[in-house]
Order: C-alpha cells, then sequence, then structure tokens
C-alpha cells in the first residue's frame, strides 16, 4: 500500500467512526453502498447499453425535474458537456465558447474541449464571478456556446442574481450563441436564485446536472435539452465511449439521491448561513461568500494546510469529532484554505456547537 493509499484509508476510517460532523458527510462502505441499492432496485430487468431499466426511469425523473423534453444520462458530466460544447459549435457554425478561467473545462478536464470536442476558449471574464451582460456583450469574437458555471465552484460557490443571470442569457442569445449550464450542483442554487430547477434550466438550451456531488450518488451525470439535443447526445456518447453495457447501479443511486437528498437540500442552504457566521467569528478567519449563496463555502484559517489536517485527523480519532479537512496552503504563507460542506450531519449543530467543536479544533492547532 502506498503512502497515499495509507492516508486515504486512516482519513475515510476516522470519518466513519464520527459521532460529530461539521463538514461532508460519513462516507459509506461499499458493502453500505450494496445495501442501499437493494432497498430501492425493482424487479424490472437491468439497462442494456444504455435504453431501459433504472437508467430510462433516471432519465425521465430529470426531465420532469428540469422541464425539458428529453435528458440522457452519461457516466461523467466531463463526457457530457463535451457533447453540449461540440452540439452548440456545430449548429452555430462557431467553435468559440465563452468560459470563465475558473470553469471545470479549462481547470479541471485537461484541455479535452479543445482535443476532444475541437472547440476554442473565449474567456468571458477574470473576475472570480460569472460574466455580466456587459462583458459577453463586449467579447471581440462571436462564441456559439456561452458556458456558464451555476455555482461558480472554483471561485467561492458563488452565484449570480436571477435578474443578472436572464440579463447575461439574453446578451449571448443577442449576439447569436447557444447557453450551456453547467449544473453540476444546480439542485441547491434554486435557494440564492429564488427559482426552481426547472424555471432555472429553461433559461438555458442544455443543462449538465450530476448525481453524486450533492445528491450522494455512486457517479454519473445528465444532460437535458430538447429531442434534438438529446438525440445527437445519444450517438456522440456512444462515440465517446460512454454508452456502457449496464450503469443500474449508478442509475439507482442517483434515483435514491433525487428521493431522499433532494428535497433536503434546501435546508442544508439555510443552516449553512448559520455554520459559515460562526466559523467567521474565529480568530484570524474567513468565510467567503458570506452569507454562502449554496451549502458549500470556502473558509480560510491562518495556519499551514499540513497542521490543520493533522489536528483535523486528530480530532475524528481521539473525540470521534470532524471538524474540516481537505486544507490547502494559499498564496499566502500561513494561510490555508478549506471548502466547507454542510450536509445532514452538520444540521445537528447550532452555532453554538459549531463555535465548540471549533473551539476544541484550535487547541489541537495552536498544540502543535
Amino acid at each position: 500500500m502506498s503512502d497515499e493509499q495509507a492516508t486515504r484509508l486512516r482519513r475515510f476510517t476516522a470519518q466513519r467512526g464520527c459521532d460529530t460532523m461539521l463538514s461532508g458527510v460519513r462516507p459509506a462502505s461499499v458493502r453500505e453502498q450494496l445495501a442501499a441499492l437493494d432497498q430501492v432496485a425493482g424487479d424490472d430487468l437491468p439497462d442494456l447499453y444504455g435504453e431501459g431499466g433504472p437508467v430510462a426511469e433516471l432519465e425521465l425523473r430529470v426531465a420532469e425535474l428540469l422541464g425539458a423534453e428529453a435528458a440522457a444520462f452519461f457516466p461523467s458530466g466531463t463526457m457530457a458537456q463535451q457533447v453540449a460544447m461540440r452540439h452548440g459549435a456545430e449548429l452555430t457554425g462557431r467553435a468559440g465558447v465563452g468560459l470563465h478561467p475558473l470553469s471545470h473545462p479549462l481547470t479541471h478536464e485537461r484541455d479535452a474541449y479543445a482535443l476532444l470536442a475541437g472547440v476554442r476558449a473565449v474567456r468571458t471574464t477574470s473576475a472570480p464571478r460569472n460574466p455580466t451582460a456587459d462583458e459577453v456583450a463586449a467579447l471581440d469574437e462571436p462564441i456559439g456556446t456561452l458556458f456558464l458555471e451555476l455555482p461558480l465552484r472554483d471561485a467561492g460557490f458563488v452565484l449570480p442574481t436571477w435578474d443578472e443571470l436572464v440579463a447575461v442569457v439574453a446578451a449571448a442569445r443577442a449576439g447569436g450563441a447557444r447557453v450551456h449550464f453547467d449544473g453540476a450542483r444546480l439542485w441547491e442554487s434554486s435557494v440564492h436564485l429564488g427559482y426552481s430547477p426547472a424555471e432555472i434550466a429553461a433559461l438555458a438550451d442544455s443543462t449538465y446536472v450530476s448525481f453524486y456531488k450533492s445528491l450522494g450518488g455512486i457517479s454519473g451525470a445528465a444532460l437535458a435539452g430538447d429531442a434534438e439535443l438529446i438525440r445527437y447526445a445519444r450517438a456522440w456518447r456512444h462515440r465517446y465511449g460512454g454508452t456502457l453495457f449496464q450503469q443500474w447501479p449508478a442509475a439507482l443511486a442517483a434515483l435514491a439521491g433525487l428521493t431522499r437528498e433532494l428535497p433536503r437540500l434546501p435546508g442544508y442552504v439555510v443552516h449553512a448561513r448559520v455554520v459559515a457566521e460562526a466559523l467567521a467569528a474565529l480568530p484570524g478567519a474567513r468565510v467567503y461568500p458570506a452569507p454562502p449563496h449554496t451549502h458549500q463555502f470556502r473558509f480560510w484559517l491562518p495556519y499551514p494546510a499540513a497542521v490543520l489536517d493533522a489536528a483535523n485527523l486528530a480530532l475524528a480519532e481521539e473525540e470521534r469529532a470532524w471538524f474540516v479537512g481537505g486544507w490547502r496552503d494559499t498564496e499566502v504563507p500561513g494561510l490555508a484554505l478549506a471548502e466547507v460542506t454542510v450536509a445532514g450531519p452538520a444540521q445537528e449543530l447550532d452555532a453554538v456547537a459549531v463555535a465548540d467543536l471549533a473551539a476544541r479544533f484550535l487547541r489541537r492547532v495552536q498544540a502543535n
């Protein structure tokens, strides 16, 4: 076992043993995940190369939730969005895609948009937020698709206002572009925007949603839009190698997430504001955005990342309490950043309990 694998196993074991958890959820073992699938599995035939079974049921459910004509299941969001960008380029005859420098295709996909989809990035803004209508209208070259990540994760899970979103979509269309929403976290964005997922998705030509980032699924994504897009998506999914023999485990887990976790997300967003306010009161701490736009936000503390991770792991192993993990150093020496995810376990903690847990954590940090 490598050092990296050993560290991961230690963290997994520590998290599973915690009675208290501020950020994230307790990870499930393979056996537990299989048992959960058994609870939602019916007696129908499994899917076969993307047809029928739980996959078809999931596609219908997503199309209904997003108010779309149809939806196609994909093994990953990266693949789904390659298809959406390619489709926009072919329909409009424009290879340019309006992308934020912090968007997922530019930061996490190893240039797949250019190498596989054959499109070209046109950066929309350098500000740590989605572009404005004026910025899109002022682009100095035409784009076939405006790509908007809702929320923009690497800027701090930030969202525009509803009026700003409507305006930027209108600006894109006025310039002859299609609009695609990277909705990996669209489900929880409805609280800040004040509209349902279907009303949000209705603004775009295509929308991608994830089944594991907030819904607790195993993996997988869906691309939703009109029937023409989904016919195209199924053809290109096959070419990309995404039409797998059977995908019922991922589809069942996604269906379970839509049933169990989706209704809880608005409550997580509301409670994230309580948690963020309590954390912001710690010495030298900062949270952003304040208040959070979703149930996730960024959190800084004035210590090295290694010290913070070590203190968090010790707290978990010795006191069965998980504060915040996954710290990374910033460009400012001695200042580290983490992403906080407020989910079911955190709802058990009011502001006083959050402050108490933070104090226990900081005592360990300061002892190092």
